[in-house]
């Protein structure tokens, strides 16, 4: 390996090594300071993201033998992976301790799935790729159990293994099925080869659609959307967090460098693909968060929706819509950690608290707490003045731009039709008196106060001002041509 090549996988190294410091140092942490371990979490991940710069503001290469790519894209994912991450560690140390799950191991695959996370976006090669998801699935099917006395959370760990497992292999085949077509996993090999004939091209066709399969599972795409409701319910609510945003950035990040930068001349085909996926996913996440009372499995189907949303910049395939794909994602990462935050904070022993009913009268309770969440709700219905609102605006016009209307028309109608459930809890919040006898929520501390503040601010700053981050997301972009 190269000395220059080193200096790139910095930040890289930095999430491997903190993560393995965490585990050595797990058996010499005193119960009752196991705090302390995610302090060291969060600032891994600070210098891991500080050490981006070695990989910021260079021309697009490619390192060890074209396996990973350095680009503006990669350096936009992994500073969003690094964030989500740190996040996740932060709304975690409380909530472990009050259900007793306070290990170092939980925040050492936080940084292990960020580290599979960043392999993904960074990947130039479909064995990499794999790799990648792989290392964040097997982080994510064991925080999805970490709640080890908890049937709910194992029940909700076994369903995300079994499953992922045939989706992985599902993967896998395409991946294989790709190599036998053209000979080569390496992505710009594959691209140079161009347009394949017979046999080969036949094969590949087949490849790119068990690709879609297996990518389809990872970012909660209709009809491979089944494990998320019971998962999302049944993890620890921090993990429920993290894996609503992360995964999900990474699975987009990874099919979006594979669609554009490997299949540009398969670009009909799978754009028609996704045009039906796109309408399934947008349509059933909404019809079925209607139905839901549990605040989790509601933010569950939401988060099946919003994928739906997602695909319509991907199926524009033009600049404006990636770069809309590249900022919805931001907004959507802070619509739903916000929202999470005070999930986390208003649960009580035992990760209870998650019915609608829970809810009733928490404005007169927890002022702050029922504010925070109804702006973070407000801004995934795509209210104006939201963030939501400018990503779903951004979307759509890229889909019309395409002349894609009727996508477009379908993605606004599944909006209004997602108003419904996320106002439901603030009128929950606001109009409802409380059922007799219930507790009153423990106070939010400041640590977490102080971020959740943070998060509703950007809410509203990227409603207003989303120029700079919309013009990063556009620059990032462009490195997929």
């Amino acid at each position: 390996m190269m000395k220059d090549d080193l200096i790139l996988l910095i930040p890289q190294l930095i999430l491997i090594t903190g993560g393995m410091a965490l585990m050595l140092l797990e058996p010499f942490s005193a119960a009752g300071r196991k705090s302390r371990l995610g302090r060291i979490a969060v600032l891994t991940a600070a210098v891991a993201a500080y050490s981006l710069q070695f990989q910021s503001g260079h021309p697009s290469r490619t390192i060890l033998h074209g396996m990973l790519i350095i680009d503006s894209f990669g350096v936009f994912f992994q500073y969003l992976f690094i964030i989500i991450a740190g996040i996740s560690v932060f709304l975690s140390v409380r909530f472990n301790e009050r259900e007793s799950i306070e290990r170092g191991e939980y925040y050492a695959l936080l940084l292990f799935a960020c580290f599979g996370m960043s392999l993904m976006a960074m990947s130039g090669d479909l064995i990499l790729t794999f790799l990648g998801i792989e290392i964040l699935s097997i982080a994510t099917y064991i925080l999805a159990g970490f709640k080890r006395n908890d049937i709910k959370s194992n029940e909700s760990s076994l369903k995300y293994f079994l499953l992922g497992s045939f989706a992985t292999a599902i993967l896998l085949y395409g991946i294989a099925l790709i190599y036998g077509g053209t000979g080569t996993t390496n992505y710009l090999s594959i691209r140079e080869l161009g347009s394949l004939a017979g046999s080969a091209q036949t094969t590949t066709v087949i490849g790119v659609g068990l690709l879609l399969v297996g990518f389809g599972f990872k970012v909660a795409l209709v009809p491979f959307h089944s494990w998320v409701p019971d998962v999302y319910e049944g993890a620890p609510t921090p993990v429920t967090a993290f894996m609503a945003v992360g995964p999900k950035a990474a699975g987009f990040a990874a099919l979006m460098r594979i669609l554009i930068q490997v299949f540009p001349n398969m670009s009909q085909d799978w754009t028609s693909i996704l045009w039906i996926l796109a309408i399934l996913t947008m349509t059933l996440g909404n019809v079925v968060a209607l139905l839901q009372t549990n605040i989790k499995r509601m933010l569950a189907y939401s988060a099946i929706a919003h994928a739906g949303y997602i695909l319509v910049g991907i199926v524009a395939n033009s600049s404006t819509g990636f770069s809309a794909v590249l900022f919805y994602l931001v907004v959507y990462t802070v619509m739903n950690l916000a929202a999470f935050g005070i999930l986390i904070s208003l649960s009580s022993k035992g990760d209870t608290r998650v019915q609608l009913e829970d809810y009733a009268g928490l404005g007169k309770r927890a002022p702050f707490a029922a504010a925070a969440l109804s702006f973070a709700l407000i801004s995934l219905a795509g209210i104006p003045l939201t963030g939501g609102f400018i990503g779903k605006f951004y979307l759509f016009s890229a889909a019309i731009e395409k002349g894609l209307v009727a996508l477009a028309i379908i993605g606004v109608l599944n909006s209004v039709v997602s108003v419904y459930y996320y106002f439901r809890v603030i009128v929950y919040m606001y109009m409802r008196e409380p059922v007799e006898g219930t507790p009153e929520p423990d106070p939010i501390g400041w640590p977490v106060r102080a971020v959740v503040g943070i998060l509703v601010i950007i809410i509203v700053f990227l409603g207003i001002r989303p120029d700079h981050i919309l013009a990063l997301a556009g620059s990032s972009s462009l490195a997929l041509k």
